[in-house]
């Protein structure tokens, strides 16, 4: 039995059943779920407290159905998936360590294959010929030398990452769908041997189509499970230079193969390991790059988006949603600026933030920046 079967038959089901509602109940996301476990001690007490926090902030609140929770879990397990908890030993230690981490996943297959050095291979959904295999070749030798590739099961270099990895050893696909949801629909059969020789993971409910917004989130769980990013063809603006971004602001490796400057979708690649990327050309450059990591990158594409990271959760003080309120904007702004000029500790603060966002009024940013909702 893995330690993630372990810690969920720990949980009891009436616990289990309470985190999965809390993070499904409106208004709630990674930041507002961790913070609501972290002042009520368990997910039971943080269901029970959301109507109230809500109610101080002014608007009339229910949790999700429970119906709709029994709904999901008959889903999972019909699809054969499993739920990892943020706090299971099987939850990837790096992925734990960024701001946002999901606290909950599904997955199939074998969540230890994450627990293993990681690094990520992303890149153009219409690659060229020659990217697919140098991406192919390169994911294989990575694994080959014991490395798990993550990648997001796209057209182009993702598929041609995992199908090398599988050749040679463990691969991860983080899908931007429902565990039970195939995207696209001509990897169908590369996802199932994923799940049945890797590791599959979603975020996303069960049935949850992969809409345009949910990939940037699937970027960031890419990202965020490596010690670096490998970007093999990328074109100005793709998906695989976001989910490099974030990388860089994660303080993880961010590398790049250079391409042709005539060819747009080299153009992505080139840009990266001009603003800071390691330039890398084999299997050998990454290995020697992140053996030993020890979160300390020498790229330096990375931005100052950790800098405004939320302050920690402390819960003896209270805060007025109403005065955090109206220092609120359009405009996003640090949770460190808003106990400055609102001179209230951090945790009043956050307190406050917490119950305009139950009650709908606050928008959550990258970087621990908030505006109003």
């Amino acid at each position: 039995m893995s330690a993630a079967q372990e810690q969920t038959r720990a949980l009891s089901q009436e616990e289990a059943f309470a985190r999965i509602r809390l993070l499904r109940s409106p208004n709630v996301g990674p930041v507002t779920y961790r913070q609501l476990m972290a002042r009520f001690g368990d997910g039971v007490s943080a269901v029970e407290a959301l109507p109230d926090l809500a109610g101080l902030a002014g608007k009339s609140y229910s949790p999700a159905p429970e119906r709709r929770i029994h709904d999901e879990i008959a889903a999972v397990r019909k699809a054969g998936a499993r739920y990892l908890f943020h706090d299971s030993p099987d939850y990837p230690p790096l992925l734990a360590e960024t701001e946002g981490a999901p606290p909950i996943l599904t997955f199939r297959g074998d969540a230890s294959a994450a627990l293993r050095p990681c690094v990520a291979v992303v890149g153009a959904r219409n690659a060229s010929a020659a990217a697919v295999r140098l991406a192919r070749d390169m994911a294989h030798d990575l694994a080959g030398e014991g490395w798990t590739i993550v990648s997001g099961l796209a057209r182009g270099i993702d598929g041609a990452a995992h199908q090398g990895a599988l050749a040679a050893g463990s691969t991860v696909g983080v899908i931007a769908s429902g565990i039970d949801i195939a995207y696209p629909p001509e990897h169908a059969n590369l996802q199932e041997e994923v799940a049945a020789r890797g590791l599959l993971l979603a975020e996303q409910p069960p049935g949850t189509e992969p809409l345009a917004r949910h990939f940037p989130a699937r970027n960031r769980i890419i990202a965020g499970l490596a010690a670096g990013t490998l970007v093999v063809e990328a074109a100005p603006k793709s998906g695989s230079l976001i989910t490099a971004r974030l990388a860089g602001e994660m303080g993880r490796e961010v590398m790049a193969i250079p391409g042709s400057p005539v060819d747009p979708r080299s153009h992505g690649c080139n840009q990266l390991i001009r603003d800071g990327a390691i330039l890398v050309q084999g299997a050998q450059d990454v290995i020697e790059l992140l053996s030993g990591f020890t979160g300390n990158p020498r790229s330096n594409a990375r931005g100052a988006a950790r800098e405004g990271a939320s302050p920690q959760w402390q819960v003896e003080d209270t805060g007025d949603p109403a005065e955090i309120a109206a220092y609120l904007s359009i405009a996003p702004v640090a949770v460190d600026e808003l106990i400055r000029q609102s001179g209230a500790s951090a945790a009043a603060v956050q307190l406050a933030l917490l119950e305009l966002e139950l009650a709908g009024r606050l928008v959550r940013h990258a970087g621990g920046r908030v505006s109003s909702g």
